[in-house]
């Protein structure tokens, strides 16, 4: 569903100091960005930035780059970090395809997938998907650490434990009930509202098993 446009949206796009206007530049830099040397962890497609937001300002010594592609989502999620005071933390109005000219390898600590769209698992289709090996192969080279991936699509999560496996990634801490024993950790929008309803939301961790190979 198409996000409905905020008659506010293009004033915070040029007001709020916390997007990213030329992320390119701090390829490889982001500690010259931050002014310090904390690990950085980054979400792709933050939506409206709740667990972004809430995650940064439970850890100030951790640096966040929140990136979205849809301009009127991001706007959501700059409005929420701006208003909760948050500082350790930036937005990227960016497609993930850019990911590499954004970050150097191995740069990113930790990296986050969060109900990312499942798309048709056909060939045509599945190459979209976020957890595609073209994908990984890309994470691998700009990743010195773990990703941690989220949905409540049984499909897209049998797929992903299955390009994990056969892209060189070792998995853990699978689970195909996260919440089934009590709600855990900051949960997005979308993922409070699912569990809610009884919804099983998957997730597990995923590490490249050669970090900052690049594709290819």
């Amino acid at each position: 569903m198409r996000a409905r446009k905020k008659k506010w949206a293009e004033g915070e796009l040029t007001a709020n100091e916390l997007l990213i206007t030329e992320p390119e530049r701090y390829k490889g830099a982001w500690r010259e960005f931050f002014g310090n040397g904390n690990p950085l962890h980054v979400e792709l497609g933050c939506g409206k930035g709740r667990f972004i937001a809430e995650t940064a300002a439970d850890n100030p010594d951790i640096n966040y780059i929140a990136l979205e592609r849809e301009r009127q989502v991001i706007i959501s999620g700059l409005r929420r970090a701006r208003e909760s005071g948050v500082k350790n933390i930036g937005f990227i109005l960016a497609d993930v395809d850019r990911l590499p000219e954004l970050f150097g390898a191995g740069e990113i600590k930790k990296l986050f997938i969060f109900f990312c769209d499942p798309w048709p698992n056909r060939k045509k289709w599945a190459k979209r998907r976020l957890t595609h090996g073209n994908y990984l192969k890309i994470y691998k080279m700009l990743l010195n650490g773990t990703m941690h991936f989220k949905t409540d699509n049984r499909e897209l999560f049998e797929f992903s434990l299955e390009q994990f496996s056969g892209n060189g990634w070792n998995t853990g801490d699978v689970t195909w009930d996260l919440h089934g024993g009590g709600a855990k950790g900051v949960m997005t929008e979308y993922e409070e509202k699912f569990a809610s309803a009884g919804v099983p939301i998957m997730y597990c961790e995923a590490a490249p098993i050669d970090p900052g190979s690049s594709p290819g």
